[in-house]
């Protein structure tokens, strides 16, 4: 039996609260590194000028290009999951540019109707898309990013969805990163990627920046290939008073997700269990195709006026156009009905032996095995900003407003098709017809002011306070296969503050407290499926549209930061962030469907821990989380094909309670580098078995969570003259079977095989099916640079 975690007493704030101190104490006897720059942060999503971190009531983790380029990551998200703290990674669909990114809980993911807690910034331009909040990953522009900061907590600061934290980041510019520079790496499965950037910039001030990337794979897994495509080109101007540029990102990518992969099943008839595919190959998949198109532009342009040396005022206005195609072969809904209904099969006539069977069994045997799910997203955005900074005596202050707004259309479509079962592909019929299943059209519009005050009371002690108004207006007319709803509109506004006190105790060591309040506003998808009269099934549905309440965050954080000597920082952090109103998937009554819910409140808290030191030819840095992610309310959860009876202190699945990141680069001559990155994660629970079980109909007990797991990585560098730099790695090394996210479904294909009730009756068996970790991956490259 799963052992629970309950609601933390105060007495464990309190002992996190002293190993924070305690630690940052008997470190400044010792050594150390530092994990914050000793450049300035900007406090918000706007560039303008910025803060001493060390001002800042909360710790920030902040990286440059140089570092990205020397740890030779996959991408950005395989740097985030790799090297941040408190960063994890949910590998749902397979491919490196679709995984969800999870920080202290909270999640940016590319995938639709997934719960979003963090926003993404990229100059000031909100990442996150109007359909959903989610992330694509895809259309970050690699080649060109200067910088990249994640801010913790419920900043109000940094706009709607700012639950658990911010993602900043900086592109270059012909005035930062002149020059031309190529990276061309080649690596296992035929992984192919090219980073060409090119800067310039004369005395007058005018600049001129492009970056690009291509990226081809065959894929680890089988039916996996996937490229992407992207284009980014800026230009503008610095002179003494004004700076103004013109960015346009272009973005192409067509990416293979093929998702979970079944694993250990449990025959309830027999009482046995038994593996799946996973088990036996780990480079298998379910069902394919699993293809999702994208093709986004966007248009940006930025002004900077500064009247002194003490105010500027900085404005932002951009225009994004997406489009977005998925294609997903699936077992088909009649085709599931008809094995659930006819599991008792068939007489020797061919009648069905259960009256619930609404087939012969000769239409059986021709139904359409296979479905083709389609979606069409079709979205336009439009918004500017104004940032005036300030920087007058004691204080340093900010004012702002912003305002967004989009129009979305999404359809969902369905085509009869087949199965081959020898490799799970699902191939259209003939002349079969694509049938319009359900969508979604409407507006979105969003206001905000903000301001904030970093107030010098004393040279060591700085209070910071802050606050935001949002105001959305959301009109949506929603369609089914029955005919076009009336529209409908929802209105939400919300004031959220913030309060947050930095003090500096000597010895170079700083201690900050923090409290803030952020909030989310229901995403079109969830307002669309929100009726527990006329459920739907996510993410194939949308059937009514009424009022759910937006969500609340409240976040709390203390910690202590010390600057030593020998180069060596330590850092220590406890927080803790409870959401009000959240929004969950929850099953309708005497229903295998379900719909969104505000289900009360859930809770994360926990502490981060962050050592290093830079001393001669030798740099490391240690990161370790704890993460204690629950549930503070009682309900029902809907969690694949089963109904989770929810109860206080019981843990969110997908999130590891403990980890822990090591990197150690060592000089060894130089021109030669060498490098090590291990990751260490704890097990964690399986959605669906959250409470223990894994079937609704059994009193059975079975612990099917993720087991834990450590990965190793190698790199080496070579760079004979300032021209030309020769890497390779190695990822995985020790090929560590793993998986980083697990739920429980019902396994229509087990073995791979259809379940056909007239040859062999019974119901598809309740699986644990898994997200399969990465195996090792060797890559290999060469950049230039003049």
């Amino acid at each position: 039996m799963r052992r629970r975690h309950r609601s933390a007493p105060a007495r464990r704030w309190r002992i996190l609260w002293l190993v924070c101190v305690g630690s940052t104490a008997i470190a400044a006897d010792g050594p150390q590194i530092t994990t914050l720059p000793t450049v300035l942060v900007s406090p918000s999503s706007m560039p303008g000028p910025g803060i001493d971190p060390n001002h800042l009531p909360y710790q920030v983790q902040r990286v440059d290009a140089s570092a990205l380029k020397d740890s030779q990551a996959t991408n950005v998200v395989g740097y985030l999951s790799g090297s941040l703290t408190g960063v994890n990674i949910n590998d749902v669909q397979g491919s490196p540019f679709q995984s969800d990114i999870t920080f202290h809980g909270y999640r940016a993911s590319p995938t639709l109707g997934a719960g979003q807690g963090l926003s993404v910034y990229l100059d000031g331009v909100r990442m996150n898309e109007p359909f959903g909040d989610i992330v694509s990953w895809d259309v970050l522009p690699e080649a060109a990013i200067e910088s990249l900061t994640l801010m913790p907590g419920a900043n109000p600061l940094f706009g709607l969805n700012t639950l658990g934290g911010a993602l900043v980041f900086t592109t270059k510019s012909g005035l930062t990163s002149p020059g031309f520079d190529a990276d061309v790496s080649y690596g296992s499965y035929a992984r192919r990627r090219v980073d060409l950037s090119y800067g310039v910039s004369n005395a007058q001030g005018w600049h001129f920046f492009g970056a690009g990337t291509y990226f081809d794979e065959n894929g680890w897994r089988k039916q996996s290939a996937g490229h992407l495509g992207n284009v980014y080109l800026k230009a503008g101007r610095h002179t003494e008073a004004n700076d103004w540029d013109v960015s346009l990102l272009a973005v192409d990518s067509k990416l293979v997700g093929n998702g979970l992969l079944p694993a250990q099943r449990y025959d309830g008839d027999a009482g046995t269990f038994a593996n799946g595919l996973y088990e036996r190959n780990r480079r298998d998949i379910y069902t394919a195709p699993d293809v999702t198109r994208n093709r986004v532009d966007q248009l940006s342009t930025h002004f900077t006026h500064r009247f002194s040396d003490e105010i500027a005022l900085t404005a932002l206005a951009y225009a994004r156009r997406s489009r977005r195609d998925t294609v997903n072969g699936d077992v088909s809904d009649d085709y599931e009905d008809y094995v659930d209904d006819c599991g008792a099969g068939f007489d020797a006539s061919g009648a069905p032996l259960d009256d619930d069977c609404g087939f012969t069994r000769d239409q059986g045997a021709a139904l359409a095995d296979s479905v083709f799910n389609t979606t069409r997203t079709r979205q336009n955005g439009e918004g500017a900003a104004l940032n005036l900074t300030g920087n007058r005596g004691a204080h340093q202050w900010i004012l702002g407003a912003t305002f967004d707004r989009s129009t979305v259309s999404y359809s969902q479509y369905d085509e009869d098709a087949l199965l081959d079962e020898a490799n799970r592909v699902v191939y259209p019929i003939p002349g079969a017809e694509r049938t319009f299943f359900s969508g979604v059209s409407g507006s979105t519009r969003a206001w905000s002011v903000f301001a904030s005050d970093t107030w010098a009371v004393t040279p060591t002690t700085h209070i910071t306070g802050s606050a935001r108004w949002n105001a959305v207006h959301q009109d949506n007319t929603l369609s089914t296969d029955d005919g076009t709803q009336p529209a409908a509109s929802h209105s939400y506004t919300k004031f959220d503050p913030a309060l947050g006190l930095t003090q500096d105790i000597g010895h170079d060591i700083t201690l900050f407290a923090n409290a803030s309040q952020s909030n989310r506003t229901p995403t079109v998808i969830e307002l669309g499926c929100a009726d527990p009269d006329a459920p739907c099934r996510l993410p194939t549905g949308l059937q009514a549209d009424p009022d759910l309440k937006q969500v609340v965050t409240r976040a709390y954080e203390a910690g202590a930061r010390w600057h030593g000597g020998a180069g060596m920082t330590l850092s220590g952090e406890i927080y803790r962030t409870d959401n009000r109103n959240d929004i969950l998937f929850l099953r309708a009554p005497l229903s295998q469907q379900g719909y969104f819910a505000n289900v009360g409140r859930t809770r994360s808290e926990g502490m981060d821990l962050d050592l290093g030191q830079h001393v001669g030819r030798l740099s490391w840095h240690l990161g370790y989380s704890l993460l204690l992610a629950t549930y503070q309310s009682s309900g029902s959860l809907q969690a694949g094909e089963r109904t989770i009876d929810l109860r206080p202190g019981m843990r969110i699945a997908g999130l590891p309670r403990h980890s822990g990141k090591l990197t150690v680069d060592w000089q060894a001559t130089p021109a030669w580098s060498i490098g090590a990155d291990m990751q260490v994660y704890s097990g964690t629970v399986t959605s669906g078995n959250e409470d223990g079980r894994i079937d609704d109909d059994l009193a059975l007990r079975q612990d099917w969570g993720t087991a834990g797991y450590a990965l190793v990585d190698l790199r080496t560098a070579y760079q004979p003259n300032d021209t030309w730099e020769f890497y390779l790695k190695v990822s995985n090394l020790f090929d560590r079977r793993y998986e980083s996210y697990a739920q429980i479904a019902d396994d229509d294909l087990p073995d791979g095989q259809l379940i056909r009730p007239q040859i062999a009756p019974g119901d598809a068996p309740t699986t644990r099916f898994v997200a399969p970790g990465t195996p090792r991956l060797f890559s290999a490259g060469v950049r230039l640079h003049f």
